[in-house]
């Protein structure tokens, strides 16, 4: 492996370490790289702002789209302490970031007490069939925000 991606994926773990040690979060640390430099970086936050959705690569997402002016990471990779879970598998697709590397896998992070294996189960069952239901309701004009959204000039998604 580059030197340079060591180098980014020690900075993920050594975030995660440092999250652990001095602010009392969790067990994760990730880094978004542009062009041979980083331009965000984070640790997990879940349990500091009581914030399920405060993981990492989350938050590096966020100040990454941030720091670039863009919805889109375009040409930027994510390096992460630990394989990203399910929630940041798809912020990471909807950044459109160019690639992952991380350290540990997702059996290690279930051996620390951090297991997902339940979620991919439940991606894979039809809505109403999952251990919380998800009932859709018709309506009418449910398609309304989607016909406005594509109504709009220069809209791009």
């Amino acid at each position: 492996m580059d030197k340079k991606h060591e180098q980014f994926l020690q900075r993920a773990i050594d975030l995660a370490c440092n999250n652990v040690r001095n602010s009392n979060g969790g067990p994760y640390g990730a880094v978004i790289v542009k062009k041979g430099g980083i331009i965000a970086e984070s640790g997990n936050r879940v349990t500091i702002d009581l914030d399920p959705t405060a993981h990492a690569e989350i938050l590096t997402i966020r100040l990454a789209c941030k720091a670039s002016n863009d919805f889109r990471l375009i040409g930027c990779t994510l390096y992460s302490s630990c394989e990203p879970c399910p929630m940041c598998l798809g912020a990471i697709y909807w950044a459109r970031l160019e690639k992952v590397y991380f350290a540990c896998d997702r059996q290690d992070a279930a051996q620390a007490g951090f297991d997902d294996h339940f979620i991919y189960e439940e991606i894979l069952l039809h809505p109403e069939k999952r251990h919380i239901p998800m009932l859709q309701i018709e309506r009418p004009n449910a398609q309304k925000p989607f016909l406005d959204w594509n109504a709009k000039k220069g809209m791009s998604y």
